[in-house]
């Protein structure tokens, strides 16, 4: 049988549980339209862009790849959300896009569904591809997609307040020293760190580099280094460097409070570069420190460019064609740059880096950062990462320690 037939499109009840095991909330199946009953010369593309309306530069990068593999290119931008819930019912309906933009959390949920083709059977070159980015899009020992870039996390420092304490920035190495210089802040009247603790993936996302910078694996929420990692942000908050809004602080509530100028570091992403600058702070940026040293590894955000499974297999050459066209070496620099987000080469990367010195430590934290759903986790990640978020809340807000917090998360996933 040919490798690129559809495979069993999936039951009702399997989209069922894999929306709700990617945190997607059930509607309707949307307009836009896949490739089924498109002209043969039309091809379907969804992204999670809406912020990129007709004319933008990602559109016209669209255009230009359907142009060059000569046909004409139908695109419809969704929500991140609402996409991944759109892909699984176009899947169902045999209504698949020819090509889908997807968080990369979310590709091993599609995987599994039967959505997505591999690039085995796509022919997609992924060869040049940073090995830690391309994990987030393998599951099984398969690899469903290429990455179109990568944003993480790392600490913002704002110079003024660090040199109204006296703090040295580069003598921030680990977990000891950066606690002891959100200390002398404190005691120079200014604020330590600010953070997002929130009990959603978002609180997940920015608990992820002191869980695996402790050495912890999600495999297993109560190791002692998970409990380690958890108790450095419980004495934080205990101490007054870290603020109790952390509780319910989104990332855009958490960069606010840095914005004000009062904060010593922040825990952010990459997205908020051009924040940084409209703020008018002096800031820098500062890889997010291991336990005892070295750079932890930071959770990867980003899509990942993937060619669902279609009944009518002679539209793969095609739709292969244009996945290259925008995932190549300088319309990976064009996009990335559009999207602030860092490619997923070194030969762009270095790229980026002469362009813009600023993205160093960027680029530094992108090469130690790890996909969510590495280590072959796919779909039961959504649920580790419910019963993380749920206690860091418990141990931030007092109502359990972290040791018991953690044993009770781990007895949950379980």
């Amino acid at each position: 049988m040919n490798s690129f037939s559809r495979r069993h499109r999936p039951t009702a009840a399997v989209l069922i549980s894999l929306a709700v095991a990617a945190g997607v909330t059930a509607c309707g199946s949307g307009s836009g339209g896949g490739s089924e009953g498109a002209d043969s010369g039309t091809y379907t593309v969804w992204d999670p862009y809406p912020q990129f309306a007709k004319g933008t530069a990602w559109t016209k990068l669209l255009d230009k790849c359907g142009t060059a593999a000569g046909v004409k290119i139908k695109r419809t931008a969704f929500d991140t959300s609402d996409l991944t819930n759109k892909a699984l019912l176009a899947a169902q309906q045999g209504n698949s896009p020819d090509l889908l933009i997807v968080d990369n959390p979310v590709v091993s949920t599609l995987a599994e569904a039967g959505v997505l083709t591999t690039t085995d059977d796509n022919k997609l070159d992924t060869s040049k591809i940073d090995p830690n980015l391309l994990a987030a899009g393998q599951s099984g020992g398969k690899t469903y997609g290429t990455p179109i870039g990568a944003n993480t996390l790392a600490l913002y420092y704002n110079k003024k307040v660090l040199k109204q304490a006296g703090v040295d920035v580069a003598s921030v190495k680990d977990w000891a020293s950066l606690t002891a210089a959100l200390e002398k802040v404190r005691k120079a009247g200014k604020k330590g760190i600010t953070f997002s603790a929130i009990g959603t993936e978002e609180g997940s996302f920015q608990f992820l580099p002191w869980f695996w910078g402790a050495g912890a694996k999600l495999t297993r929420l109560d190791s002692a280094q998970g409990e380690s990692a958890l108790s450095l942000w419980k004495g934080w908050v205990k101490s007054g460097v870290a603020p109790n809004s952390v509780l319910n602080n989104t990332q855009t509530t958490s960069w606010q409070e840095f914005t004000t100028g009062e904060y010593a570091f922040a825990e952010n992403g990459t997205w908020q570069l051009a924040g940084a600058k409209k703020a008018g702070l002096d800031y820098g940026v500062l890889p997010i420190p291991g336990a005892s040293g070295g750079t932890a590894a930071a959770p990867t955000g980003g899509e990942f460019v993937t060619l669902p499974a279609q009944d009518d297999t002679g539209r793969y050459p095609t739709s292969q064609k244009l996945a290259t066209c925008l995932t190549s070496t300088q319309n990976l620099y064009d996009t990335d740059t559009t999207l602030s987000y860092v490619a997923p080469t070194t030969e762009v990367q270095d790229k980026q880096v002469t362009a813009n010195a600023e993205l160093k430590p960027w680029v530094a934290a992108v090469r130690t950062a790890k996909g969510r759903t590495s280590d072959d986790l796919g779909t039961k990640y959504p649920k580790i990462s419910e019963q993380m978020w749920k206690a860091v809340q418990s141990a931030l807000s007092g109502s359990k320690s972290p040791k018991d917090a953690l044993t009770d998360a781990q007895s949950a996933v379980k």
